[in-house]
């Protein structure tokens, strides 16, 4: 009978966090694996790393993406550069940290025909994430032609420093009461750029007057910008202090952006 319950509750915690749990069946969460395409030697050879799906080590996104599976959507990645045909069926798209020289030898930019099939896409109805990185570690100029068709602008700025693991504090952001923020009360984000908002564009999550998380909409769709690439594995896996909620984080952005899928966009 305990058990029972326990099943009942457990149940319950994720139909309340995913309300829509049955109708993102088959929405497809698709990751960008071409502007950010970095490798290193594993034996020799050379192996894929950094903000994967299927990576479970501290600089994967396989926390993230089991939240989005939890909320019944469908993983998949996008190797090429995004088109109208290579998004079609795909509910949210996911850039983050496109590649400097300094992480990719011969690094794939967006260009502008790239970032018209993304606003194209959005105004059809897609909802796009891009997330940046401090402007030491992320090529800016190119993912900022994208931005800007939202009104959006990811600054060459360093905010939320945190020097080592004894100033964790340094990068805590309160989200208590936040309506992105279901479950999660503060966050942690460590150098993170700041955006510039214009038109539409609204701040989701502030801290020292600089907006951090920003949206906006966009047609029939929905984008959001987050000056980090903040939910990767080392932040979600319950590394960070008691208080830091990261992990609850995941949970609640993956339902806030499946919420903002029009409805009868799936496969």
């Amino acid at each position: 009978m305990m058990g029972y319950r326990m099943f009942i509750k457990r149940l319950m915690c994720i139909l309340l966090l995913c309300p829509a749990v049955y109708e993102a069946k088959s929405q497809v969460v698709k990751l960008d694996y071409y502007y950010n395409h970095e490798v290193h030697q594993v034996a020799g050879k050379s192996q894929r790393f950094h903000y994967l799906w299927d990576e479970k080590g501290n600089t994967g996104y396989s926390i993230w993406g089991d939240a989005f599976k939890k909320c019944g959507a469908t993983l998949d990645s996008l190797t090429l550069a995004p088109t109208q045909a290579n998004l079609k069926g795909t509910a949210i798209y996911i850039i983050v940290d496109p590649d400097t020289k300094k992480e990719s030898p011969n690094p794939n930019y967006i260009t502008e025909t790239d970032a018209e099939a993304v606003a194209l896409w959005v105004r059809s109805g897609g909802v796009l994430v891009m997330l940046a990185n401090d402007s030491a570690n992320v090529e800016l100029p190119h993912f900022n032609l994208l931005a800007a068709k939202f009104g959006m602008h990811f600054n060459n700025d360093l905010q939320n420093h945190v020097i080592d693991d004894s100033h964790f504090a340094d990068g805590a952001i309160e989200t208590r009461g936040n309506p992105v923020f279901k479950t999660a009360n503060q966050i942690f984000m460590k150098d993170v750029c700041s955006i510039t908002l214009q038109g539409r564009a609204k701040a989701v999550l502030s801290k020292n007057s600089f907006a951090l998380i920003a949206m906006a909409k966009y047609g029939k769709g929905t984008v959001l910008a987050i000056g980090d690439p903040w939910l990767y594995n080392e932040y979600t896996n319950g590394r960070l202090p008691v208080g830091y909620e990261n992990d609850k984080a995941a949970n609640d952005i993956s339902a806030w952006l499946l919420k903002q899928v029009p409805t009868g966009k799936k496969e």
